[in-house]
């Protein structure tokens, strides 16, 4: 089967951030089921393909979510996906997500790349005033990234979510635009 072509929406170094490609559905659905990636997106429920589907189909009305998926240049595949939820046009924030589906790409520097481009995004064409992300203390690596990516810690939410037999807490990271316009200079 021949692949289908890619458009980058964003331009990264080793990483494009592209379009959602329903054609890769199976593939997503496979990420958000993997026990080793789902650890702590905290999908704790099968969900199927056509599920998955359904959360990427466009919706009607004010774009709630913006998602893109994880190209990786050299390789000529899909890795992950990244974007914003729970946009809020008018204050102008919102709270980003990440997840490199596939583990042979973990700890490659790949999420810290794809968070800057969508800091960049998020601040630079969005106009958003304030991103903001919140990531379970166990999940050293998400927290590495953003706190490498220029967020700041706000906040620590005692014992709020139930990992591995035990309730754990989350971090609660923001990053303003002042602070995005700073780190420009």
């Amino acid at each position: 089967m021949e692949k289908p072509e890619v458009f980058p929406f964003i331009l990264g170094e080793n990483i494009d951030l592209v379009a959602i490609n329903l054609e890769h559905v199976n593939l997503y659905a496979k990420w958000i089921n993997d026990p080793r990636v789902r650890r702590y997106a905290r999908n704790t429920i099968p969900i199927t393909v056509e599920e998955s589907k359904k959360w990427f189909e466009p919706r009607e009305g004010i774009k709630e979510f913006v998602t893109f998926e994880i190209y990786h240049k050299k390789d000529k595949v899909p890795i992950g996906t990244c974007g914003y939820e729970h946009i809020d046009w008018i204050n102008r924030h919102a709270n980003t997500f990440m997840s490199i589906g596939e583990p042979k790409y973990w700890n490659k520097n790949l999420g810290t790349e794809a968070s800057k481009l969508l800091i960049d995004y998020g601040f630079g064409e969005l106009n958003f005033h304030k991103i903001y992300a919140g990531i379970f203390e166990p999940n050293i690596g998400s927290w590495s990234v953003a706190e490498k990516d220029g967020f700041v810690l706000e906040g620590i939410e005692k014992k709020t979510i139930y990992i591995d037999g035990e309730y754990v807490d989350a971090r609660k990271y923001r990053y303003l635009k002042e602070d995005w316009l700073k780190s420009k200079e």
